[in-house]
């Protein structure tokens, strides 16, 4: 089949990243893949010009919002990717919820990554599918339960051999040297949800106490407003750094050496940092949130903490215990290993897309 997929394509995002690696299960299954912004089209009526124009077939989209909304009423078959900004912030704006609930009748089928993910879309519109049901039941599409899948986010990193750690080092202004350098890495799209500066003035003081503590930010400027306001905070902070977004395997590479990655966010869908460093074997601290809970057990695969004391308190004992830092590692490794199989993942998109080539009676 001609593939259309939409999705927000920001580089360096986990968006980005998310969509390419289903790009890439759907056309070694002997699909044409073609993978668009959202943001480049402004109404359905665009997206139908582009159907018709490179004569696709069927659609899949990243996001029922910024995404699924285009492809409604086109007349091809489509599927959706649950995004984390669908169940946590737009599900909360009724004009918003409304489409998301349209898109998901449509849709044929919709991937969440976590029972979580899948239980908050089953509440929001199990009401809606109920209500259709009494009023049209000839018409009512099938239960959103009936066509909701849970597919975890599979992970494979590829960190650059060639990265040079001590040039990074040097490129952050951290004049020290790396034997005895503690990194906490923050990697996030510079935008309110991620929260970058919600440890900020803590690890500030804690780097005041001891000086070979640093906390690097990594991420694109996503919000520009926003951005200035991390920037302006960041300069005049001790012990924190801001670096602009990089090539994946670069980033890969960076997290490698770090002592450890960190992830503030006031929500998240599937964090694909945290699933990559446990793969790299580095220790991962995160915010006490549903989507980082849902694949960080406390002090079995990962810590989680909830306030900024906290996340001190933790990280100042994973610096001093060796043994807690072994036992995560090894927790984190195996857990990415068993549950988020890239290759489990490109079979579930092979059967889930084969929905878009028969007729919805089928």
């Amino acid at each position: 089949m001609r593939l259309l997929f939409l999705a927000v394509l920001r580089r360096h995002t986990g968006n980005a990243v998310t969509a390419q690696r289903v790009r890439d299960h759907l056309e070694a299954a002997g699909h044409v893949c073609i993978l668009k912004d959202a943001f480049d089209f402004e109404s359905p009526s665009e997206i139908s010009n582009f159907i018709k124009a490179e004569n696709l077939e069927a659609a899949v989209a990243l996001h029922l919002y910024r995404g699924g909304r285009l492809l409604q009423g086109n007349g091809i078959p489509f599927g959706i990717i649950f995004g984390g900004t669908d169940l946590n912030e737009d599900v909360n704006q009724g004009d918003k919820n409304k489409v998301m609930g349209k898109v998901l009748e449509e849709a044929r089928f919709a991937v969440a990554f976590t029972e979580s993910m899948k239980e908050t879309a089953q509440r929001q519109w199990k009401a809606r599918q109920i209500s259709l049901a009494v009023i049209c039941p000839v018409h009512a599409q099938p239960h959103a339960k009936d066509k909701i899948y849970v597919q975890s986010q599979g992970i494979a990193t590829v960190p650059n051999t060639a990265f040079n750690w001590n040039t990074f080092l040097q490129r952050s202004e951290i004049n020290q040297s790396a034997d005895n350098l503690h990194v906490f890495l923050l990697i996030c799209g510079l935008r309110q949800v991620k929260d970058p500066l919600y440890l900020v003035d803590a690890f500030s003081e804690w780097h005041q106490e001891e000086p070979n503590i640093y906390m690097v930010i990594v991420g694109p400027e996503v919000d520009p407003v926003f951005t200035r306001e991390v920037k302006a905070k960041v300069k005049r902070t001790p012990g924190v750094r801001l670096i602009r977004e990089m090539a994946q395997e670069d980033l890969h590479a960076v997290m490698k050496n770090c002592f450890a990655l960190v992830n503030s966010s006031v929500s998240e869908g599937m964090s694909a940092a945290i699933l990559e460093a446990m793969d790299l074997e580095v220790p991962v601290l995160a915010r006490n949130i549903p989507g980082n809970s849902a694949v960080v057990k406390h002090e079995v695969t990962g810590l989680l903490f909830s306030d900024p004391q906290e996340f001190v308190q933790l990280a100042k004992r994973l610096v001093s215990d060796p043994a807690l830092e072994k036992t995560i590692v090894a927790n984190g490794r195996e857990y990415v290993r068993k549950y988020h199989s890239w290759q489990e993942e490109r079979q579930t998109y092979r059967q889930l897309v084969r929905t878009l080539e028969r007729s919805p009676e089928d």
